[in-house]
């Protein structure tokens, strides 16, 4: 276990600010949870980032990461910085103590890292370079599935600004102080109610749109998927017209912490992994899995691990669009 979670030990308190009577948004717990003393906190959490202005996700000047979140139990902000031996974090909001509970998931404590084996030169180098990686696990299956929704087969820009756009119209402000401009993404209900001509606003597709819809419709269904082991969470969320093999796998790796859940169907992902291990540009799914075969049960750090390494196949062309196309 890459942390431990001592919610009685004096290193954890609870404390709540302000007046005897709860008040959601200035209400405020804090938990400090010990972690293995390599922990990157940037490496780790970064993957649920989407794009440099998320709203949903901000880093400070002191090396704080804030998230505003839609748990179970409301909107939740949490803020994370790294002290020490020690994941201090404090929480405002109906979802804050939601939040704190899973800190310790969120900063990979079910994650192994030592079950990885690297077995080629590229993999060995940047292992032991990026030993603060973890997987992280969120628990939160809708605030994954919806924006890896908008990244289908359209540019990162282009979905990055189609989630900003949503979330900052249809959300609420993240509880709290936290930094400006930070919201909570909608709820279930709100994202199914959107307007066609609010989504067309925000550059979304028909089918893309549709799809969230859909999902959002199941949402208590889908959130399930958190709970399930990831081949079969896949196939929950699998089940929703729209959503296929890419989609499920961006989402359960980060609301799962799933290590195996490689991606599949992305336009640049196999050539990445071919360059890296074998010096093919032009590999297909097919071949980026039998190269990622002796990894099995680690694919996915495998996956994330050759692309940061930056090691990429050299352009032949110059780049059109910024950011990937996705898949479904």
């Amino acid at each position: 276990m890459a942390g431990r979670f001592a919610p009685r030990t004096p290193t954890t308190r609870t404390t709540i600010r302000g007046g005897h009577i709860p008040v959601p948004h200035t209400r405020s717990h804090t938990r400090s949870h010990e972690h293995a003393d390599d922990l990157d906190l940037g490496l780790t959490l970064g993957p649920l980032r989407r794009g440099p202005a998320d709203p949903t996700f901000r880093v400070t000047a002191d090396g704080s990461v804030w998230r505003a979140s839609r748990t179970p139990d409301g909107a939740g902000t949490l803020r994370v910085r790294l002290r020490g031996g020690a994941a201090e974090a404090e929480a405002w909001g109906p979802g804050g103590p939601w939040l704190l509970d899973r800190l310790p998931a969120l900063l990979g404590a079910d994650d192994d890292p030592t079950a990885f084996v690297p077995r080629h030169k590229l993999l060995v180098l940047t292992h032991r370079a990026r030993r603060g990686l973890r997987l992280t696990r969120t628990g939160l299956v809708l605030e994954s599935l919806i924006p890896s929704i908008l990244e289908q087969k359209v540019t990162t820009h282009e979905a990055y600004a189609a989630w900003r756009l949503l979330v900052r119209k249809y959300g609420e402000p993240a509880p709290g102080p936290a930094p400006d401009g930070m919201h909570v993404m909608p709820d279930a209900r709100t994202w199914a109610m959107i307007p066609s001509w609010e989504w067309h606003r925000a550059n979304v597709d028909g089918k893309r749109s549709a799809t969230i819809v859909r999902a959002a419709r199941v949402a208590a269904r889908l959130e399930e998927a958190a709970h399930m082991a990831p081949a079969d969470a896949r196939g929950r969320l699998e089940l929703i017209p729209g959503i296929g093999p890419w989609t499920s796998a961006e989402t359960i790796q980060r609301s799962n912490g799933a290590p195996d859940e490689v991606t599949t169907g992305d336009l640049h992902l196999p050539g990445i992994v071919g360059w890296a291990l074998a010096g093919d540009r032009t590999a297909d799914d097919t071949a980026m899995l039998e190269l990622l075969a002796p990894y099995e049960g680690q694919r996915h750090r495998a996956a994330r691990l050759i692309l940061l390494s930056g090691r990429v196949p050299p352009r032949r062309a110059p780049r059109m669009t910024p950011g990937d196309i996705r898949s479904i």
